[in-house]
């Protein structure tokens, strides 16, 4: 197959998945191409890509793309419109709201290319009683009939886009997010980590003024539990000075970003107090790597996490009663290491991977039968 995955900024979870998920078809032997923006992402963007570059048959194309609504998105519909019609792909893959919009508009069905969608929660986050929400749904809904198939990476977001969206015709299949196997081994804690780490985006929607607030309530209670804050992100500074207003600065240290599996090594337990996420890279990594994770009840980690692990999101005190639970279960590693293989037979990337080109071939043999109709 010819496949083209088209998104906007080359950071985060969106720009892991699909970086290895085009890796892994490449290798396969499917020729396959890039479009992102050329804004954001910076130096480590810049040589993730780099990376990629010699087995990206289709090539790797870096376009200003917008993030909201400007009308710079007219000039990149059209860069779109020309690498796509230089490339000729079978899948035009768009990921993430502005590159399933982008990616579903330029896409020539007369040209046979059949255009696929994945939200990567996106537009689904928001709600149709703000004026936001209302525009980027509408649209969404406007853009089914330009879909030839939906790719959801978990029940949670399928269920959003139905509530959110409206239902659909097109084909649709959930494909959860994979690991590489080299993920899937044992992370022992250092002797001196903290009591709990949070990895991922400083910013409101991750919910670490939640996490600051739940160990305000224990310091109160006279239990001190020291933690590790790792990342960086829009709300860093307002975080920091939480914690000081807290009377935490003792307690919480915010060492900047770090790769996921260095920093699970600092902290005894994992904790992922989220307000939304589709299906978050972190608790997966997590748990492949054997350590403890308690995490809000939200979008697709209840599809990841037993039920013990949860808690309700935007709860300071259940999380508080969460976090002293498991510091003080002294069997909380052994569990946590016994689930590796469990995790390693539901969400490799081989499988993930699979999963992807398998609804690829449904949705052009899906044409096909249309056609010969």
């Amino acid at each position: 197959m010819r496949i083209m995955h088209v998104f906007r900024a080359p950071v985060g979870g969106l720009f892991r998945h699909v970086r290895e998920l085009a890796a892994q078809q490449a290798a396969l032997g499917h020729d396959v191409g890039l479009i992102c923006d050329s804004t954001h992402g910076g130096k480590s963007a810049e040589a993730a890509l780099n990376a990629l570059r010699d087995n990206m048959r289709l090539g790797i194309h870096r376009i200003a793309l917008p993030r909201l609504p400007h009308p710079g998105d007219v000039s990149a519909y059209r860069a779109i419109r020309r690498i796509l019609e230089e490339t000729r792909p079978q899948i035009v893959h768009g990921h993430g709201a502005k590159g399933g919009l982008h990616g579903r508009l330029a896409a020539r069905h007369d040209a046979g290319m059949r255009t696929i969608y994945t939200p990567h929660g996106g537009s689904l986050h928001f709600s149709r009683h703000s004026a936001k929400g209302a525009l980027y749904l509408t649209t969404e809904r406007l853009l089914l009939h330009r879909t030839d198939g939906l790719i959801f990476v978990c029940n949670f977001e399928r269920r959003a886009f139905i509530e959110k969206v409206g239902a659909f015709s097109c084909p649709s299949a959930i494909v959860h997010n994979g690991l590489p196997a080299e993920e899937f081994s044992y992370v022992p804690v250092l002797p001196d980590a903290a009591d709990v780490v949070f990895v991922g985006e400083l910013r409101m929607l991750k919910g670490v003024d939640v996490l600051l607030s739940a160990l305000a309530r224990l310091k109160e209670k006279g239990r001190a539990i020291s933690a590790l804050i790792v990342g960086d992100g829009p709300d860093a500074e307002t975080f920091r000075t939480l914690a000081q207003s807290l009377n935490l600065s003792k307690n919480v240290r915010f060492p900047g970003p770090m790769p996921a599996r260095k920093a699970f090594a600092q902290g005894r337990v994992v904790v992922v107090p989220s307000r939304a996420e589709s299906f978050p890279y972190v608790v997966l990594e997590a748990q492949a790597a054997g350590r403890p994770v308690i995490a809000a009840h939200v979008g697709g980690i209840p599809e990841m996490l037993p039920e013990e692990s949860l808690v309700p999101a935007e709860d300071p005190a259940a999380l508080a009663e969460r976090i002293a639970s498991v510091l003080d279960d002294p069997d909380s590693e052994r569990k946590a290491k016994a689930r590796i293989e469990e995790i390693r037979q539901r969400f490799s990337i081989e499988t993930m991977t699979h999963g992807v080109l398998d609804f690829y071939d449904r949705v052009l043999l899906d044409t096909v039968g249309r056609q010969a109709a």
